[in-house]
């Protein structure tokens, strides 16, 4: 076998130990599509060094949230719900295949749509209600004072302008428990906090926020995908894959996009039917090494 065909997976540690003992079930279709092509398959770290030799690696080279830099190079990503994941040559999801496609309600079956969203309901949140408390949740995520390319506005100026938007409605935005905020980034907040006093900011679940809020504003967060499956509305700041049945304030400005937030009523069941059933693999699916294959290739791999 030619050093040609190889698959490299570069990986943080835990995960690379996880994967090579078989315990990640997406790398082990990805293993079994690639073997099926005749294709050794071989696990390094994700340190810098070895990231930018793979770009002298005659083989293919498959990263995890990393951008891909040379195009032998695509990266892998959970697409918010696992089993469901997306391999692509881009780590920017706004850029992403889903993010380009146009979402057609009419063309997903409607039964099956609902039998899924049910059965995933389920399984991620159990036997839960979903209400309207009458409130605005922002789940924040980092970098409170920038105002990055993708982004309409920074965090900072994204809860302003929810306060502007809904004078008379309480707003609870959390903290990112994986994010470590600055002084200054705290200090922006108590501000906000004292001179808004409808504003609240907590290391609070999402989860129950999520289920009882009336509709969800964030940059991009995963959070608001939870959203959709308790039929929550979404206004992004920030651009994204799962852009296609919120309201976008790159596309319709602020005031537009928080007045149409609570109006509409997008076929959730069908949309998410269509971003994770037909638009991501399904590791835990029949015929997940055929997508496996087919979103290479499509990605210009000669596999």
């Amino acid at each position: 076998m030619s050093d040609a065909k190889t698959l490299t997976f570069y990986l943080e540690p835990d995960m690379r130990k996880r994967a090579e003992t078989g315990q990640i079930n997406f790398v082990n279709r990805i293993k079994a599509a690639f073997a099926s092509c005749g294709y050794q398959c071989l696990f390094k770290e994700n340190s810098e060094i070895e990231l930018l030799q793979s770009a002298n690696d005659p083989g293919y080279s498959l990263f995890f949230m990393e951008q891909p830099f040379h195009p032998r190079a695509l990266t892998m990503r959970l697409s918010y719900f696992y089993p469901f994941w997306q391999i692509e040559s881009t780590a920017k999801r706004w850029e992403w295949a889903v993010a380009r496609a146009q979402f057609r309600p009419e063309a997903v079956d409607g039964g099956a749509a609902e039998k899924f969203t049910a059965s995933w309901r389920k399984r991620l949140y159990g036997e839960v209600t979903t209400s309207k408390g009458g409130y605005v949740f922002i789940p924040l995520q980092g970098r409170l004072l920038a105002k990055r390319s993708f982004q309409a506005a920074s965090p900072i100026e994204m809860i302003e302008a929810t306060l502007a938007n809904e004078p008379d409605k309480p707003v609870h935005a959390t903290l990112h428990p994986k994010e470590k905020y600055t002084d200054k980034e705290r200090e922006a907040l108590n501000d906000l906090t004292s001179r808004y006093p409808q504003l609240t900011v907590s290391n609070a679940d999402a989860t129950p926020l999520v289920r009882e809020c009336d509709y969800i504003v964030t940059q991009n967060s995963g959070v608001a995908m939870s959203g959709y499956f308790h039929e929550k509305p979404a206004v992004l700041f920030g651009k994204v894959d799962f852009h296609h049945i919120a309201a976008n304030v790159s596309d319709l400005g602020a005031n537009a996009a928080f007045k149409r937030a609570e109006q509409m009523k997008p076929d959730y069941s069908r949309y998410l039917f269509w971003f994770l059933q037909e638009m991501a693999i399904n590791a835990g699916r029949g015929g997940a090494e055929d997508k496996i294959l087919a979103a290479v290739r499509a990605r210009g791999w000669d596999v």
